[in-house]
């Protein structure tokens, strides 16, 4: 993103940072008139969808920039590699200015995602709606790692910024041995029922 200012003083980059938070906004205000219309559990619902459908053009991108997932034999290191595109994923659908997450690999087919801010959460609280909101942190994952080619044996968080942890601890647990194929059907994923909402937006 560009830093500089322009011939009239315009610093481009607080516009478009000012331009994410205006749309995170919009995002919370149509999240809470669907729910005052329909309910929220429907506006969870289509959040979720909708987020899911993202992540997984998100994935399919990122799976198309960096070619197959490696099988070196070596799962660890393997599993460090898919950790990096979930990172790259994660960037190009939430600017940094608006999280602060990190992910790690903590076993040999566990990668951890601990997210200590997340403004969408902020908006929804702005917008009155945070009571009944569901994070759809589970949808992204899924819908990232269906367009990465790999399968999730586990999907959950392990606490959530939504319900008053200090961050939210995300668990993304995938199978032994994954397919390193990019999805060419743009398919909305089925994410696992988390056990605890998460937050990913």
């Amino acid at each position: 993103m560009s830093t500089h200012t322009d011939a009239e003083g315009v610093n481009h980059r607080a516009r478009a940072g000012e331009a994410y938070r205006l749309w995170w906004q919009h995002d919370a205000n149509w999240y809470q008139g669907v729910a005052a219309r329909f309910g929220q559990e429907v506006a969870n619902e289509i959040n979720a969808e909708a987020m899911g459908k993202v992540a997984l053009h998100v994935g399919q991108r990122v799976a198309r920039l960096h070619g197959p997932l490696p099988d070196t034999g070596d799962g660890r290191k393997d599993l460090e590699e898919l950790r990096r595109r979930y990172d790259d994923c994660g960037d190009r659908m939430f600017p940094p200015e608006l999280r602060n997450a990190a992910t790690e690999v903590e076993d040999e087919d566990l990668i951890v995602l601990t997210l200590k801010r997340n403004f969408a959460i902020t908006m929804v609280r702005m917008a009155g709606s945070l009571e009944g909101y569901r994070c759809p942190c589970t949808a992204v994952h899924a819908g990232w790692s269906e367009g990465l080619g790999v399968t999730l044996t586990e999907n959950r968080a392990e606490s959530c910024l939504r319900n008053g942890a200090q961050a939210c601890r995300l668990l993304i647990r995938v199978a032994p041995t994954t397919a390193a194929t990019t999805p060419t059907a743009p398919t909305a994923p089925t994410a696992p029922t988390a056990v605890v909402p998460g937050s990913e937006g």
